[in-house]
């Protein structure tokens, strides 16, 4: 059974379960392009590698990945293979993933580019869904050099299910308010157990509940200037004692 995703009038769309919106106000792209890739350092952290790994808490409806394998397809020098972890208790329908993806109409040439490939990246991850029971699921895109690993489950025990190292964490869900169970100690120490020094980590909350437990948990933290209507955004980087 698909999690339920109510469309606003203003195109947005709402979770009835969190009674929260699934993104900023000011577009997913954009959230997804200045809060997490640029927030984790992204393209050039992955340039000249073998393999990097990103690790996201809450899929939702699939635009971090998108945009994630959209800037990777277009930079030259970018890692042989791209491994994206997320977690996510709720799956959406593909056809709501594939109506995420039109995006309102860019502010750039570069934004539309970006927009016009994440929109075809929509399709192609739309044909490769199904409906996915709990578990672990792996999805292999660009001749399997893009791989989604896919783990459908509680956040708190699947993330202790998984032994993935992460280069980049993007911690994201519904809001902290809403959604605690995602940002909880005990959630941020199994993410923490999942990184190596120098991984980097952003978010778009900036809660000091969630900036408290990750400096408890090896972070270094700092609040930037957020993408607007919010005030500032986090980006941290682990470096362990």
């Amino acid at each position: 059974m698909n999690e339920a995703v109510v469309w606003l009038d203003d195109g947005s769309p709402h979770s009835p379960r969190f009674n929260d919106r699934y993104r900023s106000r000011t577009g997913g792209l954009a959230q997804a392009a200045s809060v997490f890739l640029a927030g984790c350092g992204l393209p050039q952290r992955w340039r000249d590698r073998t393999q990097f790994t990103v690790l996201e808490t809450g899929f939702g409806l699939g635009l971090n990945f998108l945009t994630t394998w959209a800037a990777w397809e277009g930079d030259a020098q970018r890692c042989e293979h791209l491994h994206f972890v997320s977690v996510e208790a709720y799956p959406v329908a593909a056809t709501d993933i594939v109506r995420n993806a039109q995006a309102p109409t860019p502010a750039s040439e570069a934004d539309a580019q970006l927009s016009a490939r994440v929109q075809v990246l929509a399709q192609e991850l739309a044909r490769a869904w199904q409906d996915l029971t709990p578990g672990i699921h792996t999805l292999r895109f660009a001749q399997g050099q893009v791989q989604l690993t896919l783990a459908v489950g509680d956040v708190q025990a699947t993330l202790k299910s998984l032994a993935c190292v992460a280069d980049a964490v993007y911690l994201d869900g519904f809001s902290p308010v809403l959604n605690p169970e995602m940002w909880s100690s005990t959630t941020l120490q199994d993410v923490a157990r999942l990184c190596r020094p120098g991984t980097t980590l952003a978010s778009y909350s900036v809660a000091l509940s969630v900036r408290d437990d990750l400096k408890q948990f090896g972070f270094s933290v700092k609040k930037c200037p957020g993408l607007p209507p919010k005030r500032h955004r986090l980006q941290a980087v682990y470096s362990p004692p």
